[in-house]
């Protein structure tokens, strides 16, 4: 039974471990497992293509090509059109995958073996090569398959997880199957969601295959997808005597000579957030333009860290680095707002000026939640965007313990850390937002939240959801092309009072 994606999610060797519990706890044969699981795929693979059709299922050597097997025997038993391609001898497979084997054969399913060059002809795929035990990148035969899987235009089904892709991390390991579907079993596989996760696995579909409860209960998950709705019921309520005051004065920092755009941005999305008052500290150009836009923000116009200086007083939570640029104004700026102590987000340049010089950080003693994308998350750590996308899980966490501060590492599959676990993954969002502006609108909304009271892990994950979701829900009705930032503000307001 297919069930909505759970909150937690695994890394491979704690999925192996959840099926040893479920094996040797509680007392359910591993075969039994892998007929549920062929059952799940194959119930998805009628509700999406129907019984028409050819259908090739491509397996390999493990448990994986098991599931395959019996996807293939099921379609068989169903008057399918159904083949089987087998990239490992069936005299080598073991346990409960050379139990399967044996079922499609007793079925009749037509199965041969793998030959260089061959030509994939069937309206439907089933990918069951290679399963979450891939270690190292792809090689040999399963390099060609997966080569020409990804070359015949058939929609494409994804046993558990697309061959090639690591559970782990999300990253392919050479080459990876590009599925329209996957069905994933047991522990959801933190690797799905991020990096090039979703780009390989289409839509996403998961079933716990009736695993018992106490099972995860004895495994813990490391990660976890965003639930909004604890983090929703901790904004404070308005209450029937409030004022402005009361609701927190956020300062936003930037807009340097050309740019201020950007400190525009993540002004407004401050206001549409909730905060009482939100002022911008920028340059003298910018003033006139800011107050005609948005009337309600309070721009000041500042020379150097002086002037800055007199603004800080009374305020909640600092907003440093949209448009702020790195000349010799956006460094004393940055000084004096890490020497205030004031709540503050670190964004965009005030991020490439403190990886220039990392002790910079350690002048402010204040909450602080650090927002990079990938590429300004390698010049923290003094590496390449590459090294960040092998494993944005271990990057996030580096840069956490090394900036010792909430981290919110962008990009497809958003990670949020803080010091203590579960590390937590957005699962919202969509390609129309890589648009310039969408990093500056999401330093205002957790800016905002901040200055509401928020902490800084609580409010960097609650502002991650609210500008991914609701990009979604534009997105869903005007399209990906063409988004702006500018349109997720009315809906940004929206979704922050679903719950009060």
């Amino acid at each position: 039974m297919k069930r909505s994606l759970p909150q937690g999610l695994y890394r491979a060797e704690q999925v192996r471990d959840l099926d040893r519990l479920t094996i040797e706890e509680q007392g359910v044969p591993g075969f039994e497992l892998m007929t549920r699981a062929a059952q799940s795929c194959f119930d998805s693979l009628l509700e999406e293509y129907g019984a028409e059709g050819r259908i090739c299922v491509l397996c390999g050597a493990g448990n994986n090509a098991g599931d395959g097997y019996l996807v293939a025997a099921l379609a068989k038993q169903a008057g399918m059109n159904v083949s089987i391609i087998s990239l490992s001898e069936p005299e080598k497979l073991r346990g409960d995958a050379a139990s399967a084997y044996q079922q499609a054969v007793e079925c009749g399913v037509a199965i041969q073996s793998w030959q260089p060059g061959m030509v994939l002809q069937a309206e439907l795929l089933v990918d069951a090569l290679l399963g979450t035990g891939l270690s190292g990148e792809v090689r040999g035969p399963y390099v060609e398959a997966i080569t020409a899987i990804n070359a015949t235009g058939a929609a494409v089904l994804a046993v558990d997880i697309p061959s090639g892709l690591c559970a782990d991390t999300g990253a392919e390991l050479g080459c990876a199957v590009r599925a329209d579907i996957t069905v994933t079993f047991i522990g959801l596989k933190q690797g799905l969601l991020t990096a090039q996760g979703p780009l390989c696995t289409g839509k996403l579909e998961y079933d716990d295959l009736d695993v018992p409860s106490l099972v995860f209960r004895q495994q813990p998950a490391d990660v976890e997808l965003i639930d909004p709705k604890p983090l929703l019921a901790k904004l404070p309520v308005r209450q029937a005597d409030s004022h402005k005051g009361r609701h927190g004065h956020v300062l936003v920092v930037g807009g340097n000579r050309g740019m201020g755009g950007a400190a525009l941005l993540a002004a407004e999305a401050a206001l549409y957030s909730g905060a009482g008052l939100v002022s911008v500290a920028t340059r003298a150009e910018h003033v006139s333009a800011f107050i005609a836009r948005q009337p309600e923000l309070m721009a000041r116009a500042v020379e150097g860290g002086s002037e800055l200086r007199l603004l800080l007083a009374g305020k909640d939570a600092l907003i440093l680095g949209p448009g702020l640029g790195q000349d010799e104004w956006a460094q004393e700026l940055l000084l004096t707002a890490l020497r205030s102590n004031i709540p503050l987000l670190l964004d965009a340049d005030a991020l490439n000026l403190i990886a220039d010089n990392s002790d910079l950080i350690q002048v402010h003693q204040g909450e602080r939640v650090l927002t990079p994308h990938p590429g300004e998350a390698a010049r923290l750590l003094r590496t390449s965007t590459e090294a960040i996308q092998r494993d944005r899980f271990l990057a996030v966490a580096r840069l956490q313990q090394e900036y010792d501060s909430v981290v919110l590492l962008k990009g497809v599959g958003t990670l949020v850390a803080h010091a203590a676990p579960p590390l937590r993954l957005c699962g919202a969002g969509n390609p129309g937002m890589a648009v310039g502006g969408m990093g500056d609108l999401l330093s205002g909304v957790i800016g905002s939240l901040m200055a509401q009271g928020m902490t800084s892990i609580d409010a960097a994950t609650l502002g991650c959801w609210l500008h991914s979701k609701s990009a979604d829900e534009i997105a869903r009705f005007q399209g990906l092309r063409g988004l702006l930032p500018s349109d997720l503000l009315v809906q940004i307001r929206k979704n922050i009072n679903s719950v009060n």
